[in-house]
C-alpha cells in the first residue's frame, strides 16, 4: 500500500469548478432565511454568537492542534484535520440545530457570520497551525499556499451568495419565500450526490486509507461538539442557545475542506480522506446528537 502522505485523489478541474458552483448554491440557500435585522440582533446580544465565534476559529484549532501533537498522524493526515477545523460552520448545522430543538436562528447567524470571518481565520489559522508541526510545515512550503488566494477563494464561494441571499430577502422576501424551501432541499441533494460519486471514483483509496483517519476523525469531532457545549456553559449560555453552539462547533464546512484540498494542495490523500470522512461522520454524529437532545426541551 502506498504512503497515504503520497496519494492523490482523482478530481479532475471541470469536477472543482462543479463543487464550487453546487457549494455556493448551497450557502445561498441557507443566506435566504437571514435578513439584516438578524444581524443587528445580535449586535445588540452578541454573547452567543461571540462564543460561537470563539469556539469554531480559536478553541476547534487548540484542540486540533493538541491532538495532533498526541496522536502524531502522517502529515496529509494532520493537516487535514488542522484544515477542516480552520473552516467555517457546515450549513446542515441550521438543520440538525433545529432538530434539537436548539436556537436555529442563532444558529443560521453563526453560519452566516462566521463565513464571512473565514475570509481572514481559515487561511490564518491553516497557516499558523500547520507551521508549529514539523511536518505539515514541510508540506505547507512544499506547496507554498497563498493566503490571499485562499481568502479569496472563500469570498467568491462562500461570502458573496451569501450576501446575495441576504440582499434578495430583505428585499423580495416574496420571492426568496418561494425559492428558499425547494433550492435548499435540492443543494443539498445534489452536494450529496457529488460527494458520493467523487468517493466513488477513489473509491479504493478510501477504503486502503479510511481506517487511518476513521478514528481520529471521530474523537477530533467528539472533541469539537464536548467544547462547544464546553465553551457555552463556561459562558453561561442558556441551554437553548447553547445546543445552538455545540452543534455548530461540530458541524463543519467540509466541503470547503474539499474545495482547498483540490484547489491548492493538489488533492493530497491524507487531506481528502479526513474531509471525506469528516463531511460523512459529522452528520452522523449531529443527527444522533440532537435526537439525543430533543428528549427534552431546552430553556430559553
Amino acid at each position: 500500500m502506498s504512503d497515504v502522505d503520497d496519494i492523490l485523489l482523482n478530481f479532475s478541474p471541470g469536477s472543482l469548478t462543479l463543487l464550487n458552483a453546487i457549494l455556493a448554491i448551497v450557502i445561498f440557500s441557507v443566506a435566504l432565511d437571514l435578513r439584516p435585522s438578524d444581524f443587528r440582533r445580535l449586535v445588540q446580544t452578541p454573547r452567543p454568537l461571540l462564543t460561537g465565534l470563539a469556539s469554531q476559529f480559536l478553541l476547534l484549532p487548540v484542540l486540533t492542534f493538541g491532538l495532533v501533537l498526541l496522536t502524531q498522524p502522517r502529515a496529509s493526515i494532520a493537516l487535514g484535520l488542522m484544515l477542516v477545523a480552520a473552516c467555517p460552520g457546515g450549513n446542515i448545522s441550521n438543520f440538525i440545530t433545529h432538530r434539537a430543538g436548539g436556537n436555529a436562528a442563532l444558529s443560521v447567524s453563526m453560519t452566516a457570520i462566521a463565513t464571512v470571518s473565514a475570509i481572514v481565520m481559515t487561511p490564518l489559522n491553516i497557516a499558523f497551525w500547520g507551521s508549529l508541526y514539523g511536518p505539515t510545515r514541510e508540506i505547507l512550503e512544499a506547496t507554498r499556499i497563498d493566503p490571499v488566494q485562499v481568502a479569496i477563494t472563500v469570498l467568491l464561494m462562500l461570502v458573496l451568495p451569501l450576501i446575495l441571499g441576504v440582499t434578495l430577502n430583505g428585499k423580495r422576501p416574496d420571492w426568496a419565500a418561494k425559492v428558499r424551501r425547494p433550492l435548499q432541499n435540492l443543494s443539498m441533494l445534489i452536494f450529496v450526490a457529488f460527494i458520493v460519486l467523487a468517493l466513488a471514483a477513489n473509491w479504493s483509496f478510501f477504503l486502503a486509507y479510511a481506517p487511518l483517519v476513521a478514528g481520529l476523525v471521530v474523537i477530533h469531532n467528539s472533541l469539537a461538539l464536548a467544547g462547544g457545549y464546553g465553551l457555552a456553559t463556561l459562558a453561561r449560555l442558556t441551554p437553548y442557545d447553547r445546543r445552538a453552539v455545540t452543534i455548530e462547533t461540530g458541524i463543519q464546512n467540509s466541503g470547503l475542506g474539499l474545495i482547498l484540498i483540490f484547489s491548492f494542495f493538489g488533492g493530497l490523500g491524507g487531506m481528502a480522506v479526513v474531509a471525506a470522512f469528516w463531511g460523512i461522520w459529522h452528520a452522523i454524529s449531529g443527527i444522533a446528537l440532537a435526537a439525543l437532545m430533543n428528549r427534552t426541551e431546552a430553556a430559553r
